[in-house]
């Protein structure tokens, strides 16, 4: 008897799974039949771009913006379904079929969702990949641009400077994040000191509800146009584009990017920064990034903390300023160097020896493909003591393992923009964001828990000095780590909250409620997107 008690278990599992099986089977024919008979007329170019399993093209399509290879795995839950629509209809044939035959969406842009939520569910679900919504329409004599959701940034910059080398918008340090989950999240990058987030500029925006209504900010009312800007991606519906305001740039701008060792004092010189870069002028971007490094084959390995700038101007400007502001840094004419904006955005990326061409690249990556990250908000400066407790940490770390540090300064006219302005509230009062990135090759995946527990570890010991009660992260570096939903996506007020107020402090309320009016179904939904009131 003992022994039929302990399968028991095992038996309600198997059972559950091949029902699981079996309900998947026929959700994904009916879905199929449903979507070639929303249109009949457009069933053919929907079946186009329509993949299963079955397809030869199926794991090309959905490898093909997975940009963290942890959700790359065999044991990774696949959809049953992926979309790549060519046209506001096949998006909406997707949202009623997949609503009409219980299967959750997932959407993607630019595949960057750091836990891999815009393709991976725990539930039986369809991908609506959005890479052929990817045009660009500059318009030069107004100053704005038309950004399709699944164009990359580096696209966005290349498109613009075509059209005009000084202008831009106000884009990602990296090129190769897709423009809809960019901005969802708020979007801060190379311009934020100077004209504030991509979100604070997005002017109008083009969007598809769960009934499959087409709206724009009009038609949508400021509520959920509020929302959309700043309160993270699939939680509402399906923004297929939005209009910018572009912003001048001078023709000349100026960078400098110089590394100091713990040898040549970077741990005061860390500790200096957090008071230097965010009073500088909004001109000037800022960030350091802080890693291990072996100097040469004899050498000790160290710490190297690398600073570097953007300047929206000469070096003739940029110098006697960082003269005056970091003597300490003890930089000296040659750091600085000359270029176009353009050429700047390839520097910041690492891409100085390519030409302009490299931003429309979307499958390039300059870390390897494996990740785990998370982010921080500090408000008063780290003291010295405990930068320095963060060196063995980082030294500790597998030479084959890249770990880095990177502190964000913020200041200028992120202090100037309300909290509430949009859901995006880390601005007056905020230095500088950290994001913490630890990466490793595919192949050491089964090793990744170690990497993890290493973050996780890392994390724990940043505690005291960034923001408290509660302590704050930016949704654009998702992060399960700080509270989740259920696995079906959904989840009570309270269990959303946990996360919720981290991401958007009391800016998560107006999300609820924006979501209860706009999708009180709760038909939008993953492990960290906003709940309707009542559930």
């Amino acid at each position: 008897m003992k022994s039929l008690y302990r399968s028991l278990p095992l038996l309600f599992v198997v059972v559950c799974s091949l029902s699981w099986v079996n309900v998947s089977a026929n959700s994904h024919d009916d879905f199929l039949d449903c979507l070639s008979s929303y249109h009949p007329d457009e069933s053919s170019s929907i079946s186009k771009v329509t993949y299963t399993e079955t397809n030869s093209s199926y794991s090309a399509v959905l490898e093909s913006s997975i940009r963290n290879h942890r959700f790359s795995t065999p044991n990774t839950p696949k959809p049953l379904v992926i979309v790549t629509p060519l046209n506001i209809s096949h998006v909406q044939a997707t949202i009623h079929c997949s609503k009409k035959h219980g299967l959750q969406i997932r959407t993607r842009s630019g595949g960057h969702d750091y836990e891999g939520l815009s393709y991976v569910s725990h539930v039986p679900f369809v991908v609506i990949d959005l890479v052929h919504f990817k045009s660009v329409e500059v318009d030069v004599k107004n100053e704005e641009v038309w950004v399709e959701s699944g164009a990359i940034v580096g696209e966005v910059y290349y498109r613009i400077n075509e059209r005009s080398t000084n202008l831009t918008f106000p884009g990602a340090h990296g090129y190769t994040v897709g423009i809809g989950g960019f901005i969802s999240g708020g979007g801060d990058g190379l311009l934020s000191r100077k004209y504030g987030l991509a979100t604070d500029n997005v002017i109008d925006a083009q969007f598809v509800d769960a009934s499959g209504r087409v709206l724009d900010r009009r038609s949508m009312g400021e509520d959920l146009f509020w929302a959309i800007r700043g309160g993270g991606g699939g939680s509402f519906g399906i923004v297929l584009s939005w209009k910018i305001k572009l912003f001048h740039v001078p023709s000349v701008v100026t960078v400098f990017s110089v590394g100091r060792t713990l040898e040549q004092n970077a741990s005061q010189l860390l500790h200096r920064w957090q008071y230097v870069a965010p009073n500088l002028p909004n001109d000037v971007y800022s960030l350091v990034a802080i890693s291990a490094w072996n100097a040469g084959q004899n050498e000790t390995r160290t710490v190297l903390v690398t600073f570097t700038s953007v300047f929206q101007g000469g070096a003739n400007e940029l110098i006697p300023l960082m003269q005056e502001r970091f003597p300490e840094l003890g930089l000296v004419k040659e750091d600085f160097i000359e270029m176009t904006w353009l050429e700047a955005v390839l520097f910041i990326n690492g891409l100085s020896n390519e030409t302009s061409e490299a931003l429309l690249d979307r499958n390039r990556s300059l870390l390897p493909p494996s990740f785990k990250s998370k982010s921080d908000y500090v408000n008063e400066p780290v003291p010295e003591i405990a930068l320095q407790g963060l060196w063995p940490q980082l030294l500790e770390v597998d030479e084959a393992i890249s770990a880095v540090q990177t502190f964000i300064a913020y200041g200028g006219m992120m202090d100037e923009i309300s909290k509430i302005e949009t859901p995006f509230p880390h601005r007056k009062g905020t230095l500088y964001k950290i994001h913490y990135n630890i990466s490793w090759q595919e192949e050491e995946n089964i090793r990744s828990q170690r990497y993890i527990s290493w973050m996780r570890k890392l994390y724990r010991y940043m505690g005291p000095f960034v923001s408290k009660s509660p302590r704050t992260a930016y949704v654009n570096y998702r992060d399960l780590d700080i509270g989740r939903n259920n696995d079906d996506g959904k989840a009570s007020y309270k269990q959303a909250s946990v996360w919720g107020r981290k991401y958007f402090k009391n800016n998560f309320d107006r999300l609820v409620s924006v979501k209860t009016k706009i999708d009180p179904e709760h038909f939008f939904k993953h492990e960290q997107s906003i709940p309707p009131h009542f559930h």
